[in-house]
């Protein structure tokens, strides 16, 4: 751990603090007290992200720096996820929610200088719905007039699509239908411009492997990108350039790509992070119990799940899967295995979302579970191939896979291997299907039921399940175009109740969000869907 975080800060004493930080709580504090001093915010991070691209990236731990280094027309507001706060538009207008006009910001700057226009932000949604590009949220745009057309190839004019620059500060935005929550969701940085001269510059729009995010990254927001040392550390510095820098205080924020929960933890508690991503399930009664002043317990909008490679022969019966679901027993793993920091799930929904009560897929029955695995043909398991249930590698979700490994051996007599892989092994295994089952968790990037649905349609970039509904696309593309906030969230049910009776994906718990932050992080507040605006925190010395 010497090494590890010696790399990652320059301060001059650090290396010989952290000698003694594990065991010296007073000395690992001194850390974070010099880095606070010099406004520098040292934040956990989890893994190292896919991506810095905003069109391309579809992990949390990128999400959280992309939203430094670029902004979308609206922000998050720092303590209402409700209420989208202006970015590079300072004042917008819609009629019917439908036609929305936004007024630029003229001081909005790249950060190389150039204006930020309208023009950069069609750029953007051109680049992010080019089939070519083969985006993995570009469903998160079919809201656009005409853009499942233009992204699925059988249009291929983009001026059709349903936005134009009236001039350079002025975009207008028409959309299929009325959508009250449209500000909601273009806060995702799905919906944000990049520079189209850097883009292009480095293999042009369609490149999918564009290397502008490390060559050259221009951003609009309140930072900019100053280091990325693979594997090790991400550095974004405050940008000079950003129309609202005046209200930055935090000079630099650390992102510390840190996989093992544990080694995390031990960061923390040495003085080496103001911010710690995930808790260790073991750790979490204790700091509990003790009052830990750090810790954090908070509503988040989030599930864990299990999705099911439909494809596999001995997968494609519904039966099977309602099988392996009904075989899980989640309590036991919520109570045993995640110490009642999570709450089991037979929904892909949280709870919590306003007018909404998901549907949810048949409890623990062991009984039933047997039935339909040998309606299936495979009484007590016979004839069932082995399967291999994939994970990427964390302790947490070995321990979950360990137990639900002996629950289908117990209940159903199914043999399955655990096979564990580094993050992007993992997530391409799962995008290319060669896998039977996989550990999958999904944070809802805006407070509405769609955040979670919108995916398992046929061909989403996020379905990976192989699992095709027409009466499912049908319901969740529908509910867009419904003007009637309450016909639309009962649409959406609809649909939520043939994922959960179809189930190409499994539930298993709903997430809180349980984390530890240093009381010199100032205006940092609770928030349904965890994202943050960083130019409303500062770091103040604590006492």
């Amino acid at each position: 751990m010497r090494n590890l975080t010696a790399h990652y800060f320059p301060f001059a004493t650090l290396a010989v603090l952290l000698l003694t930080a594990c065991s010296n709580h007073e000395e690992g504090t001194a850390i974070r007290d010099e880095a606070a001093a010099n406004s520098i915010f040292l934040f956990g991070n989890s893994s190292e992200p896919p991506s810095l691209d905003p069109h391309i990236n579809t992990a949390n731990n990128g999400n959280r720096i992309i939203t430094t280094l670029i902004e979308g027309l609206v922000t998050y507001h720092p303590s209402n996820d409700n209420i989208a706060e202006p970015g590079v538009a300072e004042s917008w207008t819609h009629v019917d929610n439908t036609i929305w006009t936004f007024n630029l910001r003229k001081n909005a700057r790249w950060s190389n200088g150039d204006p930020v226009t309208a023009h950069d932000f069609l750029y953007g949604y051109e680049r992010m719905l080019h089939p070519d590009l083969g985006a993995k949220y570009a469903q998160l745009l079919y809201l656009l007039k005409n853009a499942r057309q233009f992204n699925e190839g059988t249009l291929s004019d983009f001026s059709q699509v349903g936005a134009k620059a009236l001039d350079d500060h002025t975009l207008e935005i028409t959309l299929e239908g009325p959508t009250p929550y449209f500000l909601g969701l273009i806060k995702h940085h799905s919906w944000h411009p990049v520079h189209p001269p850097t883009v292009e510059a480095a293999g042009g729009m369609t490149k999918p492997d564009s290397t502008w995010t490390r060559d050259n990254y221009v951003g609009n927001g309140p930072y900019r990108l100053k280091e990325w040392v693979i594997s090790k550390i991400i550095k974004v510095e405050k940008s000079p350039t950003y129309w609202d820098a005046e209200k930055v205080s935090i000079q630099e924020v650390h992102f510390l790509p840190i996989d093992d929960i544990n080694t995390e933890d031990q960061m923390y508690n040495a003085g080496s992070l103001h911010y710690q991503n995930t808790i260790p399930t073991h750790m979490y009664p204790i700091y509990q119990k003790e009052g830990d002043p750090h810790l954090r317990v908070e509503p988040w909008i989030g599930s864990y799940f299990y999705r099911i490679n439909t494809t596999e022969p001995h997968m494609a019966d519904k039966r099977v899967r309602q099988a392996l679901s009904l075989a899980i027993n989640r309590r036991a793993i919520t109570k045993r295995i995640l110490k009642g920091a999570h709450f089991a799930s037979r929904s892909i929904t949280p709870n919590g979302i306003e007018g909404y009560e998901p549907p949810q897929t048949a409890d623990f029955n062991p009984k039933k579970a047997r039935q339909l695995l040998a309606e299936a043909g495979y009484p007590n398991g016979e004839g069932f191939p082995t399967s291999v249930l994939l994970f990427n590698s964390s302790e947490q979700h070995k321990q979950i896979a360990e137990a639900v490994q002996q629950m289908w051996l117990n209940i159903l007599g199914i043999q399955v291997e655990l096979r564990n892989q580094e993050w992007k092994t993992y997530l391409e295994t799962v995008i290319n299907l060669d896998y039977d089952v996989a550990r999958a968790a999904w944070i809802g990037d805006y407070v509405y039921p769609d955040t979670f649905l919108t995916m398992f349609r046929t061909g989403d970039g996020n379905n990976n399940t192989g699992w095709s509904n027409p009466t499912y696309d049908r319901l969740v593309t529908d509910s867009m175009q419904e003007s009637d906030p309450q016909k639309r969230l009962s649409m959406l049910a609809e649909a939520e109740a043939l994922l959960m009776d179809e189930l190409p994906i499994i539930p298993i718990y709903h997430y809180a969000r349980n984390y530890r932050i240093d009381p010199a992080v100032k205006g940092w507040y609770p928030k349904l869907t965890d994202n943050r605006n960083y130019k409303h925190l500062r770091l103040e010395k604590t006492p």
